[in-house]
C-alpha cells in the first residue's frame, strides 16, 4: 500500500485519547487506529502475550502502510516496546519506527530529554511527590519510577495498581461505581505515599483520562494531574518535524481510520462516545 499514515495501537478504547489529542495537534496527518478489543484488555496478561501479541499488531499496522507505529497504551509501552525495539525491529522492519506513550510523559514530568539519564541529569533534577495510577503490569514492570528517577533523583515516584478499573471504563459502567473505585485507589495511593497527597499525578493508562474527573474528583485539589495525551501529541508533533520522511505526502488525503478486532456495532458505539464524535469501526483481520 502506497498511502502513508500513522499508526495507534491500543488493546482497546484507551488509546482514543491519544488519538484525538494527535488529530488535533497534527490535522495535515493520515492516521490508522487499531484496538484489539477483542482480547483487551491486556494488562492482566503475561509480559511474554503482551509481547507477542503486540509484535503481532505493529506488523498487521506496517502491512496497512504504517511506517511510524504509537503504542498508545501503557502496559504495552512498559512491557514490550524496548524488547520490541531492540530485537524484533531491527531483524524484521528495519525502516519502520514505534513510539511509545512513556517517554513523552517521562520528558514532560522531569524537564529531562530521555537521552539524559543518571549524573548527567542532575543540574536539571526536579523535586516533588509523584503518583501513579496504572494497570498491575505496567505498575509491576516498575519502568515510570525506573526512568523519572534516573533523570529527576529528587523525585519521589509512588505506584497504585487499578485492577478491574479498564473492564469498567470499556463495559460503560456508570459513573458512581467507577468514582468509588476511583476513591477507593486514590486513598490506597495516599497511604502508600505516608498520607501525603502527589504534587504529581500520571494517569499511567490511557483508558483513565477517560474518567480524569473521577480522579480529580477523589484527589486533593493541589495534586496535578498530568494529560499524557497531549504530551504524547507534541511529542509526536516534535518527531515528525525531526523525521519528515515519515510525515503524509501532500497528494494524499489526511484523515482517520478505524479498525477493531471486536464487534463493530458496540466499539463503535462506545467509541463515538469516548472520541467525543461519530466514529465507525471497520473490521481488522489482524493475526491471531
Amino acid at each position: 500500500m502506497g498511502h502513508k499514515m500513522i499508526g495507534l495501537f491500543d488493546s482497546g478504547h484507551g488509546g482514543l485519547t491519544v488519538l484525538r489529542a494527535a488529530v488535533r495537534q497534527l490535522p495535515d496527518e493520515s492516521f490508522l487506529f487499531l484496538g484489539d478489543h477483542a482480547l483487551a484488555p491486556y494488562g492482566e496478561r503475561s509480559p511474554e502475550e503482551v509481547y507477542r501479541l503486540t509484535c503481532s499488531r505493529v506488523a498487521y499496522l506496517f502491512d496497512r502502510g504504517c511506517n511510524l507505529v504509537i503504542l498508545a497504551c501503557n502496559t504495552v509501552s512498559a512491557v514490550a516496546l524496548r524488547r520490541l525495539q531492540q530485537t524484533w525491529l531491527p531483524l524484521h522492519y528495519p525502516q519502520h519506527r514505534v513510539l511509545g506513550v512513556l517517554v513523552p510523559v517521562v520528558e514532560g514530568i522531569t524537564g529531562v530529554p530521555w537521552q539524559i539519564r543518571g549524573p548527567e541529569a542532575n543540574g536539571h533534577s526536579k523535586v516533588g511527590l509523584v503518583g501513579i495510577f496504572g494497570t498491575r503490569r505496567t505498575v509491576e514492570s516498575r519502568a515510570y519510577p525506573r526512568e523519572i528517577i534516573c533523570r529527576a533523583a529528587g523525585m519521589t515516584v509512588v505506584q497504585q495498581a487499578c485492577p478491574g478499573l479498564v473492564p469498567l471504563i470499556e463495559d460503560n459502567a456508570p459513573t458512581g461505581e467507577i468514582e468509588r473505585r476511583v476513591e477507593d485507589f486514590t486513598e490506597l495511593l495516599i497511604l502508600r505515599c505516608g498520607g501525603i497527597a502527589p504534587d504529581y499525578v500520571i494517569l499511567g493508562c490511557t483508558h483513565y483520562p477517560l474518567i480524569e474527573e473521577a480522579f480529580r474528583k477523589a484527589l486533593p485539589q493541589h495534586s496535578r494531574i498530568v494529560s499524557q495525551p497531549l504530551w504524547v501529541a507534541r511529542s509526536l508533533d516534535n518527531y515528525l518535524n525531526r523525521h519528515p520522511h515519515f510525515k503524509r505526502r501532500y497528494q494524499e488525503c489526511p484523515g482517520v481510520i478505524f479498525e477493531t478486532t471486536g464487534e463493530l456495532g458496540y466499539t463503535s458505539e462506545h467509541g463515538s462516545r469516548l472520541f467525543g464524535d461519530e466514529i465507525r469501526f471497520q473490521e481488522a483481520r489482524a493475526a491471531a
